[in-house]
């Protein structure tokens, strides 16, 4: 069976090297054999499966017993049911995950902004904002007290706020990308701002960094309030893409055909649901994220692993119908704010306008955010541009606390008037470092400010608004 499967395997990878092939179509034929070949590889079922065989003799079928339970617990979590026998160890926002104290300082009809507890007497004068993707629940950043990047940022002394985005439902079905930007990032950039009286610190991940981006080319061009824009102190981008002219695996779900699909669906319900969204990453991964896990918990009857990062992920949020849209139009099909032709609120902005200096991080293992893609933001920038490639994928390689063993990556910087390199010139020449980026950020953080300490900003306590993690991220759906 494993020798079928490998000649299936070498048939297929000839296959999508016939001549004449757009690069798309081959793409695409690659991509879903390896789907079919994960799917019928002989691990998966258990009379070609010889470790799960003998576990089943070993274990007179208890482990098969076993395998039948988690598959029918399976089955009725997909389908929101409750659990036969609810785990006595629950991770959740506000029990074991999210734990930083803050409280909410802001809130609108999208997101709320969480100020964090500060741990030191004094803070750098410069505050740090971060948005996180609205595909995710924020507290990706903020996940058990040992992993969690706003705690240590607070520990270094550091003034934190974050965006939490509320999960939308059919009301919010023409919620457009201005808003995301203006209500996400330029309403909480100005609120910060406001508060503290210094410019700021704005880092973006994932989604939220092309936002962030969008956000800081439109405050640099155009008065976009009725005062002077809220001014910045740097802008971080993390596994955040600006250009999608390659945007790697993510590429191959996304086409005109696959959008307008995407469209018709919305439409009839107003949003793309969380669990569509986690089916489609799921998929670029199917080995590692679906088969791997079934074959050990259904075949061999071990308890389904879980860790914090693992039920943030089965955390699910859903995207709206309208800026989903334009995001999937602006972004992978148009590449409009690469090549210049993206417009927030009926104004064209240009990335170039971007003056305050940028930390980028690109992870090596990326299948959502390639970093040789995030790399791109060199030659759409004219600042100094200081990037970083670290091991991991999009989610382990931004979760990459100080003391976690194996971390690693390489820095630059590209000052604004040094030639632009190419991603291999930059990996060729980058010095290697061990440890975590985020010390190396915090440095830079510090850096690029005015190295003046104040004493530690206190976040109000209103009993309207309340304390951290606050309400939007409690928000879940059954779909």
């Amino acid at each position: 069976m494993a020798s079928a499967n490998q000649s299936w395997e070498r048939w297929w990878t000839s296959a999508a090297e016939l001549r004449g092939m757009e690069p798309h179509s081959r793409e695409q034929l690659q991509f879903f054999a390896r789907q079919w070949l994960d799917l019928v590889s002989p691990g998966n079922s258990l009379l070609t499966n010889p470790e799960a065989l003998q576990k089943a003799v070993e274990s007179r079928g208890q482990s098969l017993l076993k395998g039948m339970s988690h598959a029918a617990a399976e089955w009725r979590q997909r389908h929101g049911l409750k659990p036969v026998q609810p785990s006595s160890e629950v991770l959740a926002p506000g029990q074991g995950l999210a734990m930083t104290p803050g409280q909410v300082v802001l809130r609108n009809d999208l997101i709320e902004l969480i100020q964090y507890q500060p741990v030191t007497a004094q803070v750098f004068a410069e505050p740090v904002l971060i948005i996180p993707s609205c595909i995710m629940k924020f507290y990706i950043l903020d996940l058990s007290p040992h992993n969690s990047m706003v705690r240590w940022l607070t520990e270094q002394g550091h003034t934190v706020y974050i965006v939490s985005w509320r999960n939308p439902d059919e009301n919010d079905a023409l919620l457009t990308l201005d808003d995301y930007v203006r209500m996400g990032v330029l309403d909480t950039l100005e609120h910060v701002h406001l508060a503290t009286k210094q410019p700021v610190h704005l880092a973006g991940y994932c989604l939220g960094g092309t936002f962030a981006a969008i956000a800081a080319a439109a405050l640099t061009r155009h008065e976009v309030t009725d005062s002077a824009p809220p001014p910045l102190a740097s802008l971080t981008l993390m596994a955040a893409e600006t250009d999608f002219s390659e945007p790697g695996e993510m590429g191959v779900l996304i086409d005109a055909a696959q959008v307008e699909m995407l469209e018709d669906m919305m439409a009839e319900q107003g949003f793309l649901s969380g669990r569509q969204m986690a089916g489609s990453f799921q998929f670029l991964h199917s080995r590692e994220l679906v088969w791997s896990q079934r074959t050990r918990s259904v075949l061999m009857g071990e308890p389904p692993y879980s860790n914090d990062l693992m039920v943030w992920n089965a955390d699910v949020t859903r995207l709206p119908a309208v800026m989903h849209s334009q995001y999937l139009r602006h972004m992978y099909l148009g590449n409009d704010l690469a090549e210049g032709r993206y417009a927030f609120e009926a104004q064209t902005i240009s990335l170039h306008d971007i003056a305050v200096p940028m930390f980028t991080v690109g992870t090596a293992k990326d299948h959502v955010s390639p970093w040789r893609s995030v790399f791109k933001i060199h030659q759409l920038a004219d600042t100094d541009v200081t990037f970083v490639l670290t091991n991991g994928g999009h989610n382990a390689g931004i979760v990459s606390e100080p003391g976690h063993a194996g971390r690693h990556y390489q820095m630059q910087t590209t000052a604004q008037a040094d030639r632009r390199p190419t991603p291999d010139q930059w990996v060729s020449t980058a010095p290697h470092r061990q440890g975590s980026w985020w010390e190396a950020w915090s440095d830079w953080m510090q850096g690029h400010g005015s190295k003046e300490m104040v004493d530690a900003r206190q976040p109000p306590a209103d009993p309207d608004l309340g304390a951290a993690p606050g309400r939007y991220v409690m928000q879940r759906y059954g779909d």
